[in-house]
């Protein structure tokens, strides 16, 4: 199915959520949730909560699927549904006190950063910077490469200018390129 027709696909499944149709929800569910579950996952850096996050994401899309304004594709709503979430997800953990005994179990795991990257390779040696990325940086380059969204959906997620999602994508390859350099890394892959 071509881009455009599972587009429109979408759209209608969504209108017939609104209708209360239980099978067009797990049809846009077993489309979607791998994709937001892996934007999440990067965002909150935790499997469980990003699961959470994700089945509070297709709760709301049942809940307010007659809400949808169709002023955007389905998958633009989604992930935007999944940013509020995870950036709400972050905001609660935060709040929460670290128990002390908990803390203490936690494996410190932090080599520096050339023995990181000469564990993994050039993949995983991305990746890890990435995560070093603020969160701002972090998002717009998952939604840019990982996500392949144009940076008027960016825009349209995030609910910033185009512009700014530009400039930020600027600075997060210009900061990703600098780290891996530091690290030794050529910009070139085997």
């Amino acid at each position: 199915m071509n881009s455009r027709a599972r587009k429109s696909d979408d759209r209608q499944l969504v209108k017939r959520i609104a209708n209360g149709e239980k099978i067009a929800l797990q049809l846009l569910f077993s489309r979607h949730h791998t994709r937001v579950f892996r934007f999440v996952d990067r965002q909150v850096r935790d499997a469980s909560m990003a699961e959470e996050v994700t089945n509070d994401v297709f709760l709301d899309v049942w809940r307010q699927a007659g809400r949808f304004e169709d002023r955007s594709s389905v998958t633009t709503w989604l992930m935007a549904m999944a940013r509020n979430k995870a950036l709400s997800a972050l905001r609660k953990r935060r709040d929460g006190q670290l128990d002390e005994d908990y803390a203490r179990r936690i494996p410190d795991e932090a080599d520096d950063s050339e023995v990181r990257l000469q564990k993994t390779d050039k993949a995983d040696a991305l990746a890890t910077v990435i995560a070093r990325l603020s969160l701002e940086h972090r998002t717009v380059i998952d939604l840019v490469y990982y996500q392949e969204m144009s940076i008027s959906q960016v825009a349209e997620v995030l609910a910033i200018p185009a512009n700014t999602v530009k400039t930020r994508v600027f600075h997060a390859r210009k900061k990703l390129a600098g780290m891996m350099s530091n690290a030794g890394i050529d910009r070139g892959w085997p």
